[in-house]
């Protein structure tokens, strides 16, 4: 029997009405971008299109409500992972500023236009403020997608974000206690109390438990399912807190951050299934809230959403204007700030809705006399489409000109430069972490190429096509998870060096990484000299890293890195930090360089304030052994030794791996070897 689809409007049945969903999901950028209009604000119109207000093709329903749910804490959640910790700690005073800025102004505006212009008590006065205080970062997406969420710009209101919100939601919670008459001594000590554990146990017990489980669980779908639980664990607490859980997404989010490397595979698909499924979907769910209809039946809610509508804009842009005249700022970080923190939705939907549903008593008539009255509640409705309209374009404004002005500000030395990385894997254990350390050494731009190589034995009766097919296969998926390409290259070769070596001269490689695995130890010095030692460094001049992890990257918790005298005068020095800043800053870790102190100040230079460094001014050689028993076991040791006879090159150098292997067992190593010729030069094989 064939079975009938129904079409009754609105669409009950989850397939038409799923695939409603997607095509407007997907059909929106082609014929928005036409438009010049922004996504977001598509999303948002499209919602209101097909909502139960406009055509009636679909109802705000559960499941309506639970995806936009979810696309709400994801942003929230996205916000708090992809912020750059080191900038947020340097900015925390300045976002500390705009926070009160952006809270302060709206309540002051706010609560004077409750009370003298719509004729508001003050309680009620109050409550409004706080919605135009708190704000959603809706276009928040607008600066992910253009590269620029580390702008100074788009830290500072992150952080002003979480400070205004959770502001606002604590005024709305005292403002309801006090109209329902429950704000006593009891109320605040449970205020205080429940937030101040749940922000403990989300910022310092979710590290130590995430830390664990990525050192335990490698399966990738596993690990995104975790970063799912974390998210909305954190909301559920805030919740049970007395708080929004907007502000639990955060918090889980900013936990989580330095153990999801922003060049990470699992850090690419989260942000795939959040910018591809959740958060369209909260966006269309705004969008289902709009009835136009109110407006041509109510002057007071026109009334209301007018006032509601100048206020917040004003106040927003005022709060905006000022930090950026604090902080001198240019015009287009002002109207990335503007857009990013005046958009109104959740934590103004949230206030709406609780202060609707308090009831502070009945009319002659018998109807109830709530908090907040229909007029607001319509009034928010229509403030939320032109905050989210006015926002779009000022984010999509201020974000595409700083995007544009950063792209085509010059880097020094080699950072303009392709990077062309090669890969020799040999062993499955290993291939994940090589590829996620050479991903990691790239730029953010993913400017260069990555290349595995697999070398089979040509004197063997055992080729192993199928074994080595298999781990460049491994090697290609984990970089494609990352969003990036990488060529898997088979050779057959009498030795690995000289397959190294002909592979660098024809894809002109700038650095190799490579890995110490299948020995113990004790056998590191031997297995070292054998295979690295007198091929990739006596065959090449390239950048070199000598890898062996102890445990995945993104779980380092610090790194060492030890440097000594007369490095920075090697020619490739510059470019080997480079890479070690990429890797830092792209992994989010801290690092500690001890080193003379003429090369602590060439590093101190080219570090930059992109990694959050400390320097320590050391003679290395003397203090080699003690450096390496202070080492924690969530550490990594990086040394920067030289080819022989070279500038920087020690006879120290030759005892470091038999130091390693027998004083840093159970922690990551990287030897990084400076390359020997300019990155530029293409004539650099030619003597």
């Amino acid at each position: 029997m064939l079975l009938a689809i129904d079409f009754t409007l609105p669409l009950t049945d989850p397939v038409p009405k799923f695939l409603l969903i997607l095509l407007i999901i997907l059909a929106a950028p082609l014929i928005l971008n036409r438009l010049k209009i922004p996504y977001l604000l598509g999303l948002i119109i499209a919602g209101a299109v097909i909502g139960p207000h406009g055509f009636n093709l679909v109802l705000r329903d559960s499941s309506i409500i639970l995806s936009g749910t979810a696309g709400l804490l994801y942003i929230m959640f996205l916000a708090g992972l992809e912020i750059d910790m080191g900038d947020f700690r340097r900015n925390s005073g300045r976002s500390l500023a705009f926070g009160m800025y952006t809270f302060m102004i709206p309540m002051l505006i706010g609560t004077a236009a409750g009370v003298w212009a719509l004729g508001f008590g003050m309680e009620t006065s109050v409550l409004l403020a706080s919605m135009f205080a708190s704000h959603t970062l809706i276009t928040y997406p607008i600066v992910s997608k253009l590269g620029i969420t580390k702008n100074q710009a788009v830290v500072i209101t992150v952080g002003g974000t979480v400070i205004t919100d959770t502001l606002a939601l604590l005024v709305l919670t005292v403002i309801v206690g006090m109209a329902t008459g429950v704000a006593d001594g009891m109320f605040w000590i449970k205020l205080v109390g429940s937030v101040t554990v749940f922000a403990l146990l989300v910022l310092f017990l979710f590290p130590m438990i995430s830390r664990s489980f990525f050192k335990l669980v490698h399966d990738n779908i596993s690990q995104y399912i975790f970063v799912l639980v974390m998210l909305f664990f954190g909301a559920f607490l805030a919740e049970a807190a007395g708080i929004e859980s907007i502000i639990g997404a955060f918090l889980a989010g900013l936990a989580l951050n330095r153990l999801i490397p922003s060049s990470s595979p699992l850090m690419n698909r989260i942000e795939f299934v959040g910018n591809s499924i959740f958060i369209p979907f909260f966006l269309i769910s705004v969008g289902m809230l709009i009835d136009y209809r109110v407006f041509f039946n109510s002057i007071e809610t026109i009334k209301v959403g007018a006032v509601m509508i100048a206020v917040a804009t004003i106040a927003k842009l005022t709060a905006a204007w000022l930090t950026q005249k604090t902080f001198r700022m240019s015009a287009d970080q002002r109207r990335v700030i503007f857009g990013l923190s005046n958009s109104q939705a959740a934590a103004t939907l949230a206030a709406v809705m609780v202060g609707y549903n308090v009831i502070l008593g009945t009319d002659p008539d018998g109807a109830p006399i709530r908090l907040l009255n229909d007029s607001v509640l319509n009034g928010t409705i229509l403030m939320i489409l032109v905050t989210c309209t006015i926002a779009s374009f000022a984010t999509q404004k201020g974000a595409h000109n700083i995007a544009a002005e950063e792209g085509t500000s010059g880097n020094e030395s080699t950072e303009g430069m392709e990077q062309h990385i090669l890969i020799p894997v040999s062993n499955d254990e290993t291939v994940d972490e090589l590829v996620g350390l050479s991903l990691a050494a790239m730029p953010k731009n993913r400017k260069g190429n990555l290349y595995a190589l697999n070398v089979i034995d040509a004197m063997s009766g055992d080729p192993g096509v199928k074994r080595s097919e298999s781990l460049l296969s491994k090697a290609a998926k984990t970089a494609a998870a990352a969003d990036t390409y990488l060529k898997k290259i088979l050779r057959y070769d009498i030795s690995i060096a000289n397959a190294v070596t002909g592979v660098v001269h024809e894809r002109n490689i700038t650095d190799i990484v490579t890995g110490l695995h299948g020995v113990s130890d004790k056998t590191v010095p031997a297995i070292f000299s054998e295979h690295i030692t007198k091929g990739f460094l006596d065959n090449t001049d390239v950048n070199i890293f000598v890898y062996r992890p102890a445990q995945p990257l993104s779980t380092i918790k610090r790194h060492r890195l030890i440097i000594p005298p007369l490095a920075e005068k090697e020619i490739g020095f510059g470019s080997l930090i480079e890479r070690m800043r990429n890797i830092l800053a792209n992994t989010g870790g801290k690092v500690t360089v001890y080193a003379g102190k003429d090369t602590v100040d060439t590093v101190r230079k080219r570090m930059g304030r992109s990694v959050e460094a400390t320097f320590t001014e050391s003679d290395v050689w003397s203090d080699f052994m003690e450096l390496l028993g202070s080492a924690g076991n969530d550490e990594t040791l990086w040394m920067v030794l030289s080819r022989k006879d070279r500038l920087s090159y020690n006879k120290n150098m030759t005892a470091v791996l038999y130091h390693l292997s027998r004083n840093a067992a159970g922690r990551s190593i990287v030897l990084a070897y400076p390359a020997q010729a300019s990155l530029g030069d293409s004539t650099r094989y030619l003597t």
